[in-house]
């Protein structure tokens, strides 16, 4: 399947979810606030766990990989800083863009794509970026948006039942114990629900919001595009990664704001109506970078 059509099998079916949920939330009201913690709370940690616990990952390359996922991270945050004293961004305006940068869409786009451009291979090196990302946004997120130091951040992290459902899944995985009477069925049941609830949720929170395409969405969109995956390129010559790890790299660090960046901003910051915006424009766009993207890494 060519890269283009791929792309275009992994958002449209996303769009017309999030189209869902907009024209019901412009016809029926509802508590998004209920719709967010029964996500948050519920849906997200089954999904995590189910992931972790099914994941299937080649140790060739994880060492390079999750060396060149640590560098690009520094690399993007420490851009971030300098985009926003150079833009001279409020505290929280500066947070927010933080969020739509950091979170990249690893997870139902990224994996997606990394299989039809690069096949079994580069899914199995996709899996190790995603679980990476995924401590980064669960794990670290929810503290980092919520502020209060570092302390006090850790101790509001281990609160959350994100955190454990990762860390209970990765043992799991581990030490390669199943679970009984298929309970790990039930378990992924529920987080088949939690990426329709999220996307119908976003949608909801989209026709609440007067939609406008500011310097806030296009510099998110920016840096989560176009910067990450050219951080990511660097980083990956300079690691010496081989092709496959390198090309990963950037295909993962090239997708676009997370859907999971808008519900912990929702529960735990105060912009969310900003970020939500951002993940469809970033979508939107991820249409005109995503090709050129898969063209730097050698992907026709």
């Amino acid at each position: 399947m060519p890269p283009m059509e791929a792309l275009l099998n992994t958002v449209l079916p996303v769009g017309l979810v999030v189209l869902s949920g907009y024209l019901l939330g412009r016809r029926v009201e509802m508590d998004l606030t209920t719709l967010s913690r029964l996500t948050l709370y519920l849906l997200v940690p089954a999904l995590i766990f189910d992931a972790m616990y099914r994941a299937e990952f080649s140790r060739e390359g994880l060492l390079g990989l999750s060396l060149g996922f640590a560098l690009t991270y520094i690399g993007l945050y420490l851009s971030i800083l300098l985009a926003s004293r150079l833009l001279r961004l409020s505290p929280r305006t500066a947070k927010s863009l933080a969020v739509c940068s950091l979170f990249p869409n690893s997870g139902n786009m990224g994996l997606s794509l990394t299989f039809f451009a690069l096949g079994e291979a580069g899914l199995l090196r996709a899996v190790v970026y995603f679980i990476l990302s995924s401590v980064v946004m669960f794990g670290l997120g929810p503290a980092f948006i919520r502020g209060g130091g570092l302390l006090e951040g850790l101790r509001f992290t281990l609160r959350l039942p994100l955190f454990y459902a990762l860390f209970l899944g990765l043992l799991l995985k581990g030490l390669g114990v199943g679970l009984p009477f298929r309970l790990d069925e039930g378990v992924r049941l529920m987080g088949q629900a939690a990426i329709p609830v999220l996307l119908l949720t976003l949608g909801m929170q989209m026709a609440r919001t007067p939609f406008q395409v500011g310097a806030f969405e296009l510099t998110a969109s920016g840096l989560r595009l176009l910067l990450a995956p050219l951080v990511a390129y660097g980083v990956g010559l300079l690691l010496g990664l081989p092709k496959l790890e390198h090309q990963v790299l950037v295909l993962q660090s090239a997708t676009p704001v997370a859907v999971n960046a808008f519900l912990l901003t929702r529960e735990f910051g105060q912009d969310a109506a900003r970020v939500a915006r951002s993940v469809v424009v970033s979508t939107f766009l991820a249409f005109l970078t995503l090709p050129l993207v898969l063209f730097l890494i050698g992907v026709r």
